[in-house]
């Protein structure tokens, strides 16, 4: 094949699932279903917090940023993948393909910080109750949440930034249904050393640093909870943070699925699988573990069911 530069290697070519026509409309179908539900349940608790002011506390404040964020996650990829597979297209432009790892890995980071933020605020609701409306006030909130965005805004831009270094060939084949940065630097023509050495110090930033704040934190809540004489006590203080803790294990153990698969095995459709998990089913179960477990954010939710469906 041909070298090109950065920008005059056209088109990149996502293979995607299949190429068999009846499978194909079975995973539009499938896709779709996932996508409208992960949008429609996020925005609902959006909605929710906004509308009810019993809601309007650190933890569900923090709840919706990671609704707007799990929304962000998923439509970086699956409109492209729904698109790509209803048009017959498999085509995605250089400045398309860097876009998608810039959100992805905005967005993931974006989880990834708020999650961190959310155990410290389960830390602090169990470890120091009567210290925890003085120290998690309005304006500590809402910085710790841009201050969030922002860290994920500016560290998503040295692993994308420095995809535009590299050479591609022409006519790139990602194996994949949306321009995985680990798959892009398979492809490209060029030394990725400091591709790689860039993936790395950012992914122990703003990955392997806020997981060891979760950890810290949990162990702390552990011990608490531990030392709670009653069991009505210790049922108590873990509901509280029993959401929080399966969003965690969920949306970690996906993201190790997908390393893990990608580490184990060359080949690329059982990473291809493992990122459906981690890309869709994360985001799409979030708004359901905290509704269905929780009964502010139901009596939220009907609230806001009769704004919009009004009965006589």
């Amino acid at each position: 094949m041909e070298r090109g530069n950065q920008t005059g290697a056209g088109n990149f070519v996502l293979l995607g699932f299949t190429d068999d026509p009846d499978l194909q409309s079975l995973l539009f179908g499938l896709l779709l279903a996932m996508y409208l539900v992960t949008v429609t349940g996020n925005l609902l608790i959006i909605l929710a917090v906004i509308s009810d002011s019993h809601l309007h506390t650190p933890m569900y404040f923090l709840l919706s940023n990671l609704s707007l964020a799990d929304i962000g996650f998923t439509s970086t990829t699956i409109p492209k993948a729904l698109r790509n597979i209803h048009t017959h297209s498999k085509g995605i432009t250089f400045a398309g393909c860097i876009s998608q790892i810039y959100f992805f890995i905005l967005f993931g980071c974006q989880d990834n910080l708020l999650l961190t933020v959310m155990a410290y605020d389960r830390f602090l609701a169990i470890c120091h109750p009567l210290h925890y409306m003085a120290i998690m006030n309005p304006r500590l909130c809402l910085l710790m949440a841009l201050g969030s965005w922002l860290v994920s805004v500016l560290g998503s831009l040295p692993e994308s930034l420095t995809v535009l270094r590299l050479s591609f060939c022409t006519n790139v084949k990602i194996p994949h249904f949306f321009c995985d940065l680990p798959e892009v630097l398979k492809l490209s023509c060029s030394d990725t050393v400091i591709n790689n050495v860039v993936v790395y110090s950012v992914t122990i930033v703003l990955g392997v640093f806020p997981l060891t704040g979760i950890l810290l934190s949990y162990s702390q809540i552990f011990s608490s909870i531990l030392r709670i004489s009653s069991a009505e006590g210790k049922y108590k203080a873990f509901s509280t943070c029993g959401s929080h803790l399966l969003v965690v294990s969920l949306f970690y153990g996906t993201g190790l699925g997908v390393y893990l698969s990608s580490a184990a095995t060359p080949s690329s459709r059982m990473s291809l699988m493992a990122s459906v998990l981690y890309t869709m089913l994360t985001p799409m179960l979030n708004p359901f573990i905290y509704s269905l477990r929780n009964r502010d954010i139901k009596v939220a939710l009907g609230r806001v069911f009769r704004k919009m469906l009004p009965l006589n």
